[in-house]
């Protein structure tokens, strides 16, 4: 039986990433507030938003993001997992990841340009060459 509203692997996913960091449920404490915004009467009345508190880090993460609570908490959970792997290790492994991806897009981007802009130079010299010169001059008097 699931916890969340979510599949089973990424439950597994969540639980198997808790016991890495050594967190285990007792450490949270979970409170359920009404959540605000956009939504309407469904939103302004149902008790959707969840707010963790990790006790021995006091960090605290509210997650109002989908319509149901179930959802809420299993983001929730996975939003404090980063926040407290963050204040760990410095980093999280998905955002280091995340961050060489958009590097190399970068760098590739950079390289596409830089070639593309040699390439009209050359194109442009070419050109300029073809019509400069003695070769090209017509003479009409002769």
């Amino acid at each position: 039986m699931s916890i969340f509203k979510v599949s089973s692997r990424k439950e597994q996913a969540l639980l198997q990433r808790m016991k890495e960091l050594n967190i285990c449920e007792d450490d949270i404490e979970e409170t359920f507030i009404r959540a605000s915004g956009p939504g309407g009467q469904k939103t302004n009345k149902t008790s959707s938003c969840v707010s963790l508190r990790h006790i021995p880090t006091n960090i605290i993460v509210k997650c109002q993001r989908e319509r149901s609570q179930a959802l809420n908490r299993f983001l929730a959970r996975r939003h404090l997992l980063d926040q407290i792997e963050r204040m760990q290790k410095g980093f999280v492994k998905e955002d280091g990841l995340r961050i060489e991806k958009i590097r190399n897009q970068k760098r590739k981007r950079a390289k596409r340009a830089k070639e593309k802009k040699s390439a009209l130079k050359t194109r442009q010299s070419d050109a300029k060459e073809n019509t400069e010169g003695p070769e090209n001059v017509v003479d009409f008097d002769s």
